[in-house]
Formats: C-alpha cells, structure tokens, sequence
C-alpha cells in the first residue's frame, strides 16, 4: 500500500501541519510547539518539495486483470516480471523515466538519449501462459529497432521469459513478456 502513495505529498502535507501549528504557537506565545512547527515541519516541507520535484507517478493498467489472469501470475509469473510490474506500480524517485536503465542497458535509446516512454501496462493469458505486456510511446525508435534487440532482451529478461515486441499503433510498441512453462 505504500507504494501507492506519494512521499512527496506526505512530506509536504505533514510538514505543512507542523509548520502551520508553529505559526500558530508562535503567534500565541507556546515556544514548544512553535519548536515543533519550524525544527520539524519546514524541513519536511523542504524535503516534500524535493522528492515532489523528482517524482515518477505509477504507471496505470490499461485495463483490468481478470481473475483468472491474477490466478495464472500466482502459478506463473517470473521474479523478474513481478519485479518489473511492482517497479512500474509505484512511485519511483531520482529517475529520468520508468525502465530506463534497462531501456539504456538494451539499446533503445535515440541518438539524443530520448527514451522510450511506458505509457501503460496489462495482464493477459497468451496460450495458457501468464503474459506482462508493457505499452510504450517510440516515436524515436522505429519498430526494426525493436526488433532487432530482441534477442538481447529474451537473454536480459532471464530464464522462463519469452519476448515479443509488435507495433499495434503508430508511434506505439508493446513488449510483451510471456512466461513459458518449466
């Protein structure tokens, strides 16, 4: 549940109390909790604005995960999707964009360092096989590209993994990761 939620509007609503209650003590002469407000409160203002500033939103499910899909992960899924799905599903921090070392590791960046923007995720069930599939914004990065790197990407994405990648839409790819029975 914590991932869920942002620490930069945390820090920056509870500090806002304290500091807001030290102003308040300040003015009523109660130097206890005027300390309170300005030795802890500003500091978690100042630290709020900070992680709001370098803030990754969660990335949104395209649609809903079926139940028999959420059953089929249970038995299924790998520890590198459910690591790339609970990475993708919270609030990150200090990052350019959500996979990008991974998308820099892999090759897929624009000559101008421009990365690949993941725009939503879903769950499916491909032939009986729990499926991540990942939806990313490449209006740099041709499909050929994609493709090309996708031997690289079946090796990087470990063992139990196979890797598609196709074009549904223009300027859109889909990276799908399918889990293959052991």
């Amino acid at each position: 549940m914590l991932r869920q939620v942002s620490l930069g509007t945390l820090g920056l609503t509870i500090g806002g109390i304290l500091t807001i209650i030290g102003f308040i003590a300040y003015a009523n002469d109660n130097a206890t909790l005027n300390l309170v407000g300005f030795f802890y409160g500003i500091p978690l203002v100042l630290g709020g604005l900070a992680l709001k500033a370098n803030e990754l939103k969660p990335v949104p499910f395209s649609q809903p995960t079926a139940p028999t899909v959420l059953a089929l992960r249970q038995q299924q899924a790998t520890p590198t999707q459910n690591k790339i799905r609970k990475d993708l599903t919270r609030y990150s921090y200090g990052q350019d964009a959500h996979f990008d070392r991974a998308l820099s590791y892999l090759g897929l960046t624009c000559s101008d360092g421009e990365l690949p923007l993941i725009t939503g995720l879903r769950e499916e069930d491909i032939n009986g096989n729990y499926a991540l599939i990942l939806e990313f914004d490449s209006s740099a990065l041709p499909i050929d590209i994609w493709q090309q790197k996708q031997e690289k990407m079946v090796s990087y994405f470990g063992p139990g993994v196979d890797v598609k990648v196709t074009q549904p839409g223009e300027n859109t790819i889909e990276l799908t990761l399918i889990a293959t029975t052991k």
